[in-house]
């Protein structure tokens, strides 16, 4: 084993995760790839094993099944190489609310929220009884914007947001740390998942720029990465904006504004 953790990559076999795949194995990690696509993965490892040699094991796995999922939470949950988890799977719907199906709705809340719920829930208590690795969450701004019109996918991301600032805050005091990526438009295969031409939208990021941007964002310990995003001070801005409300919330009355007669 090398003296650098292990990292478990989930939607590995193209986009995002195929290009932290590249990077993290260009630092010199092991890895563990988990996607549905097995040949594409396939096709990765060889070419990472060929260029950097490094050590990767293939998972395929489904994760909106159960089965498949139990299998990857095992593995986060008995390989103490693997010291990093990059929760990367996710898909999107076409459509507003309306058009999509409740069956359809139920598969994107179990890729893009009980996976990755799940599978930090499978890795957390063994980083922190070490006291040390990190779980990178892939969010995105859709999650900060129901004024996008993804209101199933933006919640979804909301809720991946929220999960990783909220670790962040149990966990970092234990060596371990959180980091929630957010992504604008990339120009990844969710758009075809979604039926869309991603030639046909503007301002979309290459994957190699967004993974990079989010990787400085994980060397400088960033609890939320907004690779997109120009003025840090906005994001600070609406940080403190949050922050000032809650003492507000602790309180015996409702706020006069809605007390009858006030």
């Amino acid at each position: 084993m090398t003296a650098k953790p292990t990292v478990l990559i989930t939607g590995a076999s193209s986009g995002i995760g195929a290009t932290y795949a590249d990077r993290f194995a260009r630092r010199g990690h092991d890895l563990v790839l988990v996607a549905r696509d097995e040949a594409r993965m396939e096709t990765l490892a060889e070419r990472l094993r060929q260029e950097t040699g490094v050590k990767i094991d293939i998972v395929r796995a489904d994760l909106t099944a159960p089965a498949d999922l139990a299998v990857v939470e095992a593995r986060l949950r008995d390989d103490a190489a693997i010291g990093v988890l990059v929760n990367n799977a996710g898909t999107a719907l076409g459509g507003g609310f309306v058009q999509q199906s409740t069956d359809d709705v139920a598969r994107l809340l179990a890729l893009n929220t009980t996976a990755p719920l799940r599978l930090a829930s499978a890795v957390a208590p063994r980083l922190a009884a070490a006291g040390q690795g990190a779980i990178i969450n892939i969010g995105s701004v859709v999650g900060l914007a129901p004024e996008f019109g993804m209101t199933v996918y933006g919640a979804t991301k909301a809720f991946v947001l929220y999960l990783s600032q909220g670790l962040s805050l149990e966990l970092g005091a234990k060596g371990v740390y959180v980091q929630a990526v957010l992504p604008a438009a990339t120009r990844t295969d969710i758009w075809r998942h979604a039926g869309t031409d991603v030639n046909s939208v503007a301002g979309v990021m290459d994957v190699d720029e967004m993974v990079d941007a989010a990787l400085v964002g994980f060397d400088r310990r960033e609890p939320v990465t907004i690779p997109p995003l120009p003025d840090e001070a906005q994001w600070s801005a609406l940080q403190a904006a949050r922050q000032a409300m809650l003492p507000n919330f602790a309180q015996e009355h409702a706020a006069a504004r809605y007390r009858t007669g006030a």
